[in-house]
């Protein structure tokens, strides 16, 4: 642990992975997002290895789901996104994919949340943005948040660089992380690790380390 001004400045994973002060994100892994995913089945086991052994530890677990708007309510911002993703060139082609009792909306029942865990919805792709994220970890005194899920280009890198603009060290279980385009997945890692505050592990190294941990959460 280095200090300076009275100040603990953790540089190493042991020291990161505190179960106490860390969460794990559970980013997006809803039906119709996982189905679009060529490798889906391994990006689930590693999720549901890393969700485990967050749970196991003891650590505070939370999911986001993405949700549309009716169309009548979305902004220029979701039509524009829309129009991109589904591949239309106008707005009122727009059809809403994740209204929230659609089919593709909920979470895969591999991960099926527990009651002790938050689920929370989003417009956004960063996770802190428009959600209680950022207050509910402030308030459980969490300083690092480990995140997985689907997409690392779309979603995850966005919540990432949130998260150290908040002052929380971003954790990257990078083999639990999904994406669309594997090119744009790791230009986005990549680019994470050269920055210097995201730390960047696997699923085996997350699981280690915190189970040598202690989480006295009571």
């Amino acid at each position: 642990m280095k200090r300076i001004h009275g100040l603990e400045i953790r540089t190493t994973l042991p020291e990161i992975c505190k179960p106490a002060h860390m969460a794990l994100v559970i980013y997006d892994m809803q039906v119709g997002i996982v189905s679009q995913v060529k490798d889906a089945e391994r990006v689930v086991a590693k999720v549901k290895e890393a969700l485990h052994a967050a749970r196991q530890a003891r650590m505070r677990v939370f999911f986001t789901r993405h949700m549309s708007l009716p169309v009548e309510l979305m902004g220029a911002f979701q039509l524009r996104m829309a129009m991109k993703w589904q591949r239309v060139e106008e707005p009122d082609q727009v059809r809403p994919w994740f209204l929230r009792d659609s089919p593709g909306f909920p979470i895969v029942p591999a991960l099926t949340p527990l009651a002790s865990e938050a689920v929370l919805d989003k417009i956004t792709m960063s996770a802190f943005e428009g959600t209680p994220l950022n207050i509910a970890v402030r308030d459980c005194g969490i300083t690092a948040v480990a995140i997985a899920g689907i997409a690392m280009e779309v979603g995850i890198e966005p919540t990432v660089r949130h998260g150290m603009d908040l002052g929380l060290i971003p954790v990257i279980i990078s083999d639990a992380c999904g994406s669309g385009d594997p090119e744009a997945a790791q230009r986005s890692l990549e680019s994470l690790a050269f920055e210097g505050n995201a730390v960047v592990t696997d699923t085996a190294t997350f699981t280690e380390v915190i189970g040598h941990a202690t989480a006295p959460i009571s």
